[in-house]
C-alpha cells in the first residue's frame, strides 16, 4: 500500500511547472489528486488523465483562487465527489519581473493582483476547504512559498513581500488549527521550470553559480519535498521547509 493511498489532495495552480510536479509526486504516492486550475483547463485535464491511477479517481477542477464564490463551489464539489480533503497545496501564484528600484513599475493593479493571488488566495482556499479538512482529523496544508520571503531578492518587491506574508500566515494558521490540521511552507529556490528555461541562459547560469550546490532545483524535487512533508514529517507544523540548494547562504 502506498503512503498516501486513500488520501485526497487538492493542488491549486496544478497545471503549472511546479504544480504539475507536485501533482505527479502525490499521485505516485497513492493520493487522489484534484488538479486545480484557473485558465489552464486543457492542461489540467490532460494532467489528471495521465496521472498514475489511485484508489480514488483524479480530477481537474476550476480553482480560481481570487474568486471566493467559485472556491466555495469547488469545496462543495469536492465534498460530493470525495467527502474529504486530506492535503491542500496552495501552489497558485503570480508575479512579473520589475526591477526593485523601479517603484513606478509596481502599479496598484499589479500590487493588488500579486497580493490577492499569493496571499488572500491561499487563505481563501483553506477557509473554503477547512470543514472538509477538519473532518479528517489529520490534514495538511502546504503553502508554496519562496526564498524571496527571507532574502528579499525576487522578481519584484511586492512578490517578495507576498511570500513573506505567506510564511507568516503559515505560522499563524499552524497555531490556530493544531492539532487537526498541520500547516507548512515549502520554500524553493529558483526552480528550472519551462518558464525559467525561457529566460536568458546567462542569467540562469549566474543564478546557479550563486547557489552553493551549483544548480537550480528540478520541479520533481519540489514534488518529492511535498510528499516528504506529508509522509515523513508528521510532527512538523508552522515551519519553513527549504529546498533551495543553500542559496540564502550566499
Amino acid at each position: 500500500m502506498k503512503a498516501l493511498e486513500g488520501k485526497v489532495a487538492v493542488v491549486t495552480g496544478g497545471a503549472g511547472g511546479i504544480g504539475t510536479a507536485i501533482c505527479e509526486a502525490l499521485a505516485e504516492s497513492g493520493a487522489a489528486v484534484v488538479v486545480g486550475y484557473n485558465r489552464s483547463k486543457t492542461q489540467a485535464e490532460s494532467l489528471a488523465a495521465r496521472l498514475p491511477q489511485a484508489s480514488l479517481p483524479h480530477a481537474a477542477l476550476a480553482a480560481p483562487v481570487t474568486d471566493t464564490a467559485q472556491i466555495e463551489a469547488l469545496a462543495v464539489e469536492i465534498d460530493q465527489r470525495y467527502g474529504r480533503c486530506d492535503i491542500l497545496v496552495n501552489c497558485a501564484g503570480t508575479t512579473r519581473f520589475v526591477a526593485h528600484e523601479n517603484l513606478a513599475g509596481l502599479d496598484d493593479a499589479l500590487i493588488d493582483t500579486i497580493l490577492t493571488t499569493n496571499v488572500r488566495g491561499a487563505f481563501a482556499m483553506l477557509r473554503a476547504l477547512h470543514p472538509l479538512m477538519q473532518r479528517t482529523g489529520n490534514a495538511l496544508v502546504i503553502n508554496i512559498s519562496s526564498i524571496a520571503a527571507a532574502t528579499a531578492m525576487g522578481s519584484n518587491v511586492m512578490y517578495c513581500a507576498s511570500k513573506a506574508a505567506l510564511d507568516n500566515l503559515t505560522k499563524s494558521l499552524a497555531r490556530a488549527l493544531a492539532p487537526d490540521i498541520r500547516v507548512v511552507s515549502l520554500s524553493p529556490g529558483l526552480v528550472d521550470t519551462e518558464f525559467v528555461k525561457q529566460i536568458d541562459q546567462a542569467w540562469r547560469d549566474e543564478q546557479a553559480a550563486q547557489t552553493p550546490l551549483k544548480r537550480l532545483a528540478e520541479p520533481k524535487e519540489i514534488g518529492q519535498a511535498a510528499v516528504a512533508i506529508a509522509t515523513s514529517f508528521p510532527f512538523t507544523t508552522g515551519t519553513i521547509f527549504s529546498v533551495d540548494g543553500g542559496r540564502p547562504l550566499k
